[in-house]
């Protein structure tokens, strides 16, 4: 195989200087007629392409939009990775997805690779609650906008969804079916995402005039479909047994799912669940779970164009926004009136 054509020969065989080639691709109004049509028969002739990765590098950004989530095995995050690559496609850039598993060290990884490959920008749902890791890469001056998390600050732009208003909605609806004790199935105590969804649970149960020790908190460490049977497991040994189950995700209510029915627990006669994120596999359940639904998609979309309009912000006039979404509860057959 032959050695592949540069831009130095495409100069040199159509009598011009390398400036004037460069001309020819990135601003062809300003070559003569004659000049440019004499440069595009060598790059044809030559079967000339131009090496993407070396403009980027001189133009000090790539083509590339970076998304680091806590876990792409949970649907949620991958339908606002579709959202966020519908945004970027549009714009003409691609998107690298990358999964934190909910550690604080490999977000940092992570984000020292999106410095080192000069992304054009970051949307991240941080996994270090205390910031430290998005302190460290700001010093980089690449964009970055939090997904599914509120800013604490003005540092960044952010769209999230109202948690607080999420529980609110999903254990009022079990309060309003009749339910006096609630099991929350919660997740990692260091997300936000899970102790607003406890706070709205708590405000829920007041409104009815319940006290705080009618949530019975189930805590897990992680997010998936094993914590939830595992905590199903929990859940069975409890005396008395709560008559409904606020899950902080799908995944995990599926599990609880997956356990009750192992046992002979009827969902929903003997045990209501709803679930959070109305992912796909809500629906598809054996017993279709309620559950309260995020704008996953919609979360995606909205903040790849906050980060593509900071990218693109050359005179100064971005101002950071934090944009909060409104969740949706989705009433299926795992939630009803205790006996």
């Amino acid at each position: 195989m032959g050695r592949v054509a540069g831009i130095k020969d495409v100069a040199r065989q159509a009598g011009v200087s390398v400036g004037t080639v460069s001309n020819v691709i990135n601003r062809p109004e300003a070559v003569l007629p004659d000049t440019r049509a004499r440069v595009l028969a060598a790059i044809e002739d030559l079967g000339y392409v131009r090496s993407e990765s070396a403009r980027q590098l001189r133009a000090g950004r790539s083509r590339i939009m970076a998304l680091l989530v806590l876990d792409m095995g949970n649907p949620f995050f991958v339908d606002i990775a579709r959202g966020a690559e519908r945004a970027a496609r549009d714009a003409g850039l691609g998107v690298m997805v990358c999964n934190s598993g909910q550690s604080p060290e490999e977000e940092a990884e992570y984000l020292g690779l999106f410095a080192e490959q000069r992304v054009c920008g970051v949307l991240v749902t941080p996994a270090d609650a205390d910031g430290g890791n998005l302190e460290a890469f700001a010093r980089h001056r690449i964009p970055y906008v939090l997904v599914d998390r509120v800013a604490a600050s003005t540092d960044s732009c952010a769209v999230s969804v109202d948690d607080v208003r999420g529980g609110t909605l999903a254990v009022g609806h079990l309060v309003q079916a009749g339910h006096r004790s609630v099991a929350y199935v919660s997740g990692p105590g260091d997300l936000h995402q899970i102790r607003d969804r406890r706070e709205g649970a708590l405000a829920a149960l007041a409104e009815a005039g319940l006290g705080p020790e009618a949530l019975v908190e189930i805590p897990s460490d992680r997010l998936d479909v094993a914590a939830g049977r595992d905590a199903g497991a929990r859940l069975l040994g409890l005396v008395p047994r709560p008559t409904a189950v606020f899950c902080a995700n799908d995944l995990l209510a599926l599990g609880v799912l997956q356990s009750l029915y192992a046992a002979g627990v009827r969902v929903p006669q003997d045990v209501a669940i709803v679930g959070y994120d109305d992912i796909e596999f809500a629906a598809a359940a054996a017993v279709p779970l309620t559950s309260v639904r995020q704008p996953a998609v919609v979360m995606g979309r909205m903040a790849a164009e906050l980060l593509l309009e900071e990218a693109d912000d050359e005179n100064g006039s971005h101002r950071h926004r934090s944009v909060v979404l409104q969740p949706e509860l989705v009433v299926r057959a795992s939630s009803a009136a205790p006996r």
